[in-house]
């Protein structure tokens, strides 16, 4: 008995590639797909074969058109991220504790796998990221930078779950960023400290050292962990001084 087998049809064929280009992070959240002339040609298919791909796309839930004109990729995992709650999570003071521990185990294997897996071109772009850190003027940018770079470690990891769930999160993990250098960079030993760390890790990734570079993310974790802490308890001491010296 024989079988036929049936030939893929052109338009699943383009859909496969642009979820590729998704998952791969080549077409990321939120951009705009090109237009349909100049998608058909650098697919070298006809506009009704990529219509009809992008319309699968849209039905999967991948990409939306917006009013005005152009379709877009979705950014569904985003969308969690700025619920009320994660609002909510990111404004108490105890999330800032919980979402160091995340990062833990988030930037430590993506460290790792960077280390691991990263080309030369992705060094050079962590390499960018790095050095325009210390161009940062206030700690708004800076937290900008650190996090740029915290990405770029990601990216080049190779991992498409990691890259898009750091991608989703990171609002979120550059205001804890942001906050705790607001607690931090107070003290000039402790944000020497932090660059060191830092440079460590960079070190350690573009080197090529999976290992130092996934022990060198935990120790700076570790270290801003312990800096939050003791941090805290002089603002407790302090805080209690007042209190004794207003009651004199």
């Amino acid at each position: 008995m024989s079988f036929k087998i049936k030939a893929a049809k052109l338009s699943d064929v383009i859909l496969e590639q642009l979820e590729n280009m998704i998952l791969e992070g080549s077409l990321a959240p939120g951009q705009k797909l090109p237009p349909e002339r100049e998608l058909a040609k650098q697919f070298e298919v006809s506009r009704p074969s990529l219509r009809e791909a992008i319309q699968k796309l849209e039905a999967r839930g991948l990409v939306t058109r917006r009013q005005g004109g152009g379709t877009y990729v979705k950014n569904q995992l985003e969308g969690g991220m700025t619920d009320p709650l994660f609002d909510l999570i990111s404004k108490h003071p105890e999330s800032q504790f919980d979402l160091l521990e995340f990062r833990h185990a988030l930037e430590g294997i993506a460290a790792y796998y960077a280390a691991l897996r990263g080309t030369d071109t992705d060094f050079d772009y962590i390499s960018n990221c790095f050095d325009a850190i210390a161009t940062a003027n206030d700690i708004e940018t800076q937290a900008q930078m650190i996090n740029a770079f915290h990405f770029a470690v990601a990216e080049a990891s190779h991992n498409v779950v990691l890259l898009h769930l750091i991608r989703g999160m990171k609002s979120l993990l550059e205001q804890n960023i942001q906050q705790n250098l607001m607690v931090l960079v107070q003290k000039s030993d402790v944000k020497t400290q932090l660059a060191e760390h830092r440079k460590a890790l960079f070190d350690a990734v573009i080197t090529g050292q999976p290992d130092k570079a996934r022990d060198a993310s935990n120790a700076h974790l570790a270290f801003i962990e312990e800096a939050l802490l003791q941090a805290g308890k002089e603002h407790s001491r302090i805080e209690r001084s007042l209190r004794r010296s207003q009651k004199n």
